[in-house]
């Protein structure tokens, strides 16, 4: 097995720290009582997407970098809706993302990472 790369190491832990501190701030909004709140529980899972993502990429899982790449493209493509600058920034975190996790040394680490079930 070859060495992680320390761009993916980073990214990793970068979103499971994100997706954590977004999860626990999400979490306190929720009400008991009443009506269900999907809309909620769907930002609540996509927080998870993130944790999920990161720590699977920290064991050389493949499918884990393109789960993080879609998440942050849903990002960009929601945040479009929100106004140009937000859509910018997140379309910029993107393309650094994916320059970092598409280059040959990071690939290497996915192709030949033997992941732990």
């Amino acid at each position: 097995m070859n060495k992680r790369p320390l761009s993916v190491s980073i990214i990793s832990w970068l979103f499971i720290a994100a997706g954590s501190v977004g999860l626990a701030y999400h979490l306190t909004e929720f009400r008991t009582g009443g009506l269900f709140q999907f809309d909620l529980a769907a930002v609540c899972f996509v927080r998870l997407l993130a944790i999920f993502s990161g720590v699977f990429m920290l064991r050389g899982c493949n499918w884990a970098r393109w789960l993080l790449l879609v998440w942050i493209a849903y990002h960009v493509i929601l945040s479009a809706f929100h106004s140009f600058f937000e859509a910018l920034i997140h379309g910029l975190l993107l393309a650094l993302i994916a320059y970092f996790l598409l280059r040959a040394g990071a690939s290497a680490y996915f192709r030949n990472a033997n992941p732990k079930p």
